[in-house]
Parts: C-alpha cells; structure tokens; sequence
C-alpha cells in the first residue's frame, strides 16, 4: 500500500475492473437466463472506485458497503468463483449461498458485507471502526453507501459519534446520482453531498469517481488521516452507473445522451490507453488479459452450475447463535 501510483499499479487496474465488468456483464446475461434470482445490482460504470480504493489500502482495512457488491467484493480478494456461486445460492458461495446477490460477505477477507437495509452499514461500519479503535491496531473501516443512502437519518447520529469518538472510519459516498430513479436533485437543496461533513468538522471532499488516480489518491489521503488517530473522513467520489438501479430498472429518468457522456469517460478505456501510451503494455498484452478474464469468468459459471445447494437442515444455520448462560431459562 503506497501513495505513489506507478505502472504496477496501472497493470494491477485494468486486470482488476476487467474482471468487474466482465463478472458483472455475465451476471446480468445468466440473470436474464433465471439462472441468478431475486435482486441484481450491477456495478458497471464505477469499477474505478473500487479499483482506486483497494491499491490504496492495506490488507487489514476492512470494508461495508451496499448492495451493489459484487465489484467491491472482488477488489477485495474474494474469488469470481465464490462470487459466482452465491448469485446462484450454492452452497459454495462466500455466503454459503445465503446471501445471493445483496449480502456477500468473507471475514476472512475483511470484506463484512453487502447489505440489502439501506444505509444500515453506515452506523455499522461505525461500529467497526469503534472496535479496530478499541483494540488498538491502526487498521481503518471504509463505509460505503449510495446517494440515497445519505438521506437517512442514521448518517447523521453516526458522523457526530465518529467524530465525538474519534473514529478510523472513512465514510463514502458513491454518488451515482440517482437513488434508484431520483436524481439528487430532487431529493436535496444541497447537491455536494461532501458538504454534509461540514456540520460535524469532518474532513470532507468530492473525488472523481471516473478516475482510479484520484480515488487512490483521494483514499490514500483520508485513510492515513484515520490511522494518526485524527478521526473520521468523508468522500463524495462522483461516479455513474451504465446500467439501471436494478436488473428490473427500465431507466427511463435519464436521457441516452447522459449515459454516453459518462461512457466516453470509461475508467477501462482511459487505463488500457494510459498503458499502451506510455508503452507499458503492448497490445498482446491487452489480449492476454482479455482471455484470461474471460477464463475465469467462465470458469466461475462452470464452478457454480456444478456447485450443489445448501441443505434444508442448514436453515437456522449463520443465522441465530444460542449461548447457555446460567441465568438463562431455556
């Protein structure tokens, strides 16, 4: 983890959001086919967020985010096939196939969700951050919700906790302006959602979400602050989703012309060119990857069709723990 960002770190980007976009790409296909139910939050458009975000930390760092995961979770070190196999509900999923598309989530990764209750990682990531601080490591939660998320009335108590307590929280709002079909506009007089910090004297700042420099940068920046024990950081990173709010979203609230504004910013493109620019990649080199993403892609459908369910017998399984206290009557 460096603040510096050299060509590594570029190779490190566009094999990263590759596999974002193709994973999401291929999920949205096999949610079409029935093959993947319920809810379908894709993340294409905002790969440099997370891209940006993971080279920026360290491997203790923990992250929460929203519903809109699967990206993020991949950042984080889970596997396309685990991945893959919890959009499928099989019991070699990341969640055991209980989660599915909303809730993945791997301890062990420091990846603690994927949360399908709007805007409740923001206390709980808090929360998170309460107990690094506790224990005594230097280690920093990223809480990360959408711009509806920021109407809730949760925000609010956990910034004036995490800075009356001095939190390593950094707070970020990915704003992809629109909160299912409601453009921030419509929602707020203030449209900067950085300014929300203000009320609290947190560090606050808007990013470019389209650029996986500035959002490494930009995280770089508030996790240290976090680490020297100076408390909480807020993030506006601006970015945009290609795709509707859900599977299901028609999108009609946006114009074609706005989307491809966004487009022509795609953080893909502007790496693969910055690499070949600069002579860092060569072309067969873009191809490589390309199969190889694709591969694994693959190989992950492969490894979720032939995965097996979980059993009925494991339903109260994860879900309730039963201590026995001696003043507890059972």
């Amino acid at each position: 983890m460096s603040s510096r960002i050299t060509k590594k770190t570029y190779l490190e980007w566009y094999e990263s959001m590759l596999l974002m976009r193709r994973f999401e790409e291929k999920a949205g296909m096999l949610y079409g086919q029935q093959k993947i139910r319920g809810f379908c939050h894709l993340y294409i458009g905002q790969e440099a967020v997370a891209a940006g975000i993971q080279t920026a930390l360290k491997p203790d760092d923990i992250v929460i985010t929203a519903y809109r995961d699967h990206a993020l979770a991949l950042a984080k070190g889970l596997t396309a096939n685990e991945c893959m196999a919890e959009l499928f509900g099989k019991k070699t999923g990341c969640s055991k196939g209980k989660g599915g598309s909303m809730h993945f989530f791997d301890k062990s990764k420091k990846f603690y969700g994927g949360h399908g209750i709007v805007g409740a990682q923001i206390p709980m990531g808090a929360g998170i951050a309460f107990a690094e601080k506790y224990n005594g490591t230097k280690n920093v939660c990223i809480a990360m919700f959408g711009d509806g998320a920021a109407r809730q009335g949760a925000l609010h108590e956990t910034f004036n906790m995490a800075m009356t307590w001095k939190l390593p929280v950094v707070f970020i709002v990915e704003n992809n302006f629109y909160a299912m079909g409601t453009s921030v506009e419509r929602t707020s007089n203030i449209e900067d959602l950085y300014k929300l910090g203000a009320s609290y004297e947190m560090p606050s700042e808007a990013v470019d979400g389209m650029s996986p420099e500035d959002c490494h940068k930009a995280l770089y920046k508030a996790a240290e602050h976090c680490r020297k024990g100076k408390g909480p950081y807020f993030l506006e990173i601006r970015t945009y989703r290609y795709k509707g709010h859900s599977m299901s979203d028609p999108q009609k609230y946006r114009t074609k012309e706005e989307v491809a504004s966004y487009k022509a910013q795609d953080p893909i493109q502007h790496v693969k060119e910055m690499l070949l620019d600069k002579k860092w990649a060569s072309e067969d080199w873009i191809k490589d990857i390309n199969a190889k993403v694709k591969d694994i892609v693959n190989e992950s459908v492969e490894f979720a069709e032939n995965s097996p369910y979980p059993d009925a017998s494991e339903i109260y399984e994860d879900v309730y723990l039963q201590h026995d206290y001696p003043f507890v009557k059972h």
